[in-house]
This record gives structure tokens, sequence and C-alpha cells, in this order.
């Protein structure tokens, strides 16, 4: 394809009211914001309790991030279900993608973290305290391009990630958050930390979101209010948004004392 073909065709994508950015139908204030906080979000699934791992975020390696100037947080199952392995869940939020790729790398030559550090390594190496970790990388959305910390009478947090069938309804999912859901949770006691388009992670197309409530049954009231919203049944019947999500995965979590959020 010519270049001058392929930018006409460019530029009639971008025109295309469900990929448009969805910045275009939000304020000046927020369309003027560059700069969008990036999540790693990580899920620890453990093989025995906890303690050792406890010990080594909150003794070790969040202090390594905080001297970088990182914010963590630290979550447990609020409710571990019958068979169900432990687990636990670690964010980091960076102020942008350049600042995450330097810290990872800054970290190995923190010869205070290496010190520190090296007796979990050593322990845990032959009798590992988790399974495995599954991590997603996600940016924040335009209209919440900085997260917001919950409350001081938060109990519970909600983590939810929607998977899409395909990246333009992935696109679509986005701005139907961005221009329309989060405004409806604002108005029903939904209470937003962060939401995170995913860059990367083992589901894909998805976006993933954390939300915090008082109690589970203020979270149970608010999701009800949500529901019978006028606002949002018209939303959710709008035809731009058909399609945009095919799973919805919930997981009800409690902070740990380690954590700042």
């Amino acid at each position: 394809m010519q270049r001058r073909n392929f930018i006409k065709v460019a530029g009639a994508l971008a025109a295309t009211p469900s990929l448009a950015s969805a910045s275009e139908a939000l304020s000046p204030l927020a369309s003027a914001v560059l700069k969008k906080e990036i999540y790693e979000w990580r899920i620890y699934t453990l093989a025995g309790t906890g303690a050792p791992l406890d010990s080594f975020f909150g003794k070790v390696l969040f202090p390594a991030y905080h001297r970088k100037k990182i914010i963590t947080g630290a979550f447990k199952p609020y409710r571990l279900k019958e068979g169900d392995k432990d687990q636990r869940h670690v964010l980091f939020i960076y102020p942008d993608i350049a600042t995450c790729h330097k810290v990872k790398q800054d970290l190995w030559n923190d010869n205070i973290f290496r010190e520190a550090a090296q007796p979990y390594f050593d322990t845990t190496a032959p009798s590992p305290v988790y399974s495995h970790f599954d991590t997603y990388l996600s940016e924040a959305f335009d209209r919440i391009p900085i997260h917001r910390k919950p409350g001081n009478e938060a109990t519970l947090l909600e983590i939810r990630i929607y998977q899409s069938p395909n990246e333009e309804a992935n696109q679509r999912k986005v701005k139907m958050f961005n221009v329309d859901e989060i405004a409806v949770f604002d108005q029903v006691g939904i209470n937003s930390v962060l939401y995170g388009e995913i860059l990367a992670g083992p589901r894909m197309p998805a976006l993933m979101y954390l939300t915090w409530y008082k109690n589970e049954d203020a979270r149970n009231t608010a999701w009800q209010h949500f529901g019978e919203n006028p606002d949002w049944i018209r939303i959710k019947s709008l035809p731009e948004y058909a399609y945009t999500a095919t799973n919805n995965q919930s997981i009800f979590l409690s902070p740990m004392s380690y954590s700042e959020i």
C-alpha cells in the first residue's frame, strides 16, 4: 500500500467512533493529561503458608521499591474457599513505563536489597513458598490517569478482569468505562482505585480495575444500585458497546498490614 493511501486509511480509522480515543469525550483537563500510571499486578499462588512471602514483601522487597518512590500494595483473598490455594496479590504503581523499566533494572544493582533478600532466596530456592505468579502489566485509563487511594475504612477490595473477544471490542470496552461507566460508579458508591488497559498478561485482550468498600454489605448495596441506575440501563443497551466482554472475573481481597493501598 502506498504511503498516501495508508495515511488516508489510518485517518479514516481514527475517525471511526468505536475506535476514536475515549479522551475526546472527556473534559479538556482530562484530555490534556499525557502521563498515565503503569500498573504491575502479580498474583502469587502459594505452595504453603504465606508467612515467608509476607515477611519478604514487607521487610525487604517493598522497602526497596519505596526507596525508588514506587507505591506498593499487597492483598490476600477476602474469604478463602475450601480447597483453594492461598494467594497474594501484589501491586506496583509506576508513574510511567520508562520508570517501570528502570526500577526493574536498578533493583538488582541495589546492594541493600540484594543483601537483605539473599537469605530469602537461599531458603526458598530448594523449598519454594509459591508455585508461580501471573503478571498483568496495564496502563491507566484516560478518565483516571492517577490512582485514587482507598479510604481508611476499606476492608474489602475487588479486582475485576474483563476479557474481550478481540482487540477492537476491548477498545470499545475501555471507551465504555472512560466515557460512561465510571461516572455511574461514582454515583452509586462503587469506589474506584484504578483502571488499567492490560498491555501484557496471561489472558488477552483484557482490562482490569480495582474498587473498594467498607464491607461486603456496602459492596452488595452499591452494585444493586448500579444495576438499577437509569444511566446504566441506558448505557448497556447502546449498540456501540455490544459484545465488548466475553468473560468477567471478580476477586474479593483484603489489604495486608504492610500494604500502602
